[in-house]
């Protein structure tokens, strides 16, 4: 993924109501990260991420 720091990995498969990924994107909004959640189609896989340069501290993965 070019440009982007992925912060957190989370199955597609969780618990019907449950929105992990999207729980942690928020949190890390809260912070003052601009998170962002995507889907990894090739690993079944909800990424959380930043885009490069938008991350505190910028500490690229």
């Amino acid at each position: 993924m070019n440009g982007r720091t992925v912060l957190e990995r989370f199955p597609a498969g969780g618990p019907r109501g449950s929105w992990p990924a999207e729980e942690f994107a928020q949190a890390r909004r809260l912070e003052g990260q601009p998170a962002e959640v995507v889907m990894d189609l090739a690993t079944d896989m909800f990424l959380v991420v930043v885009r490069r340069g938008d991350a505190v501290g910028d500490a690229a993965a």
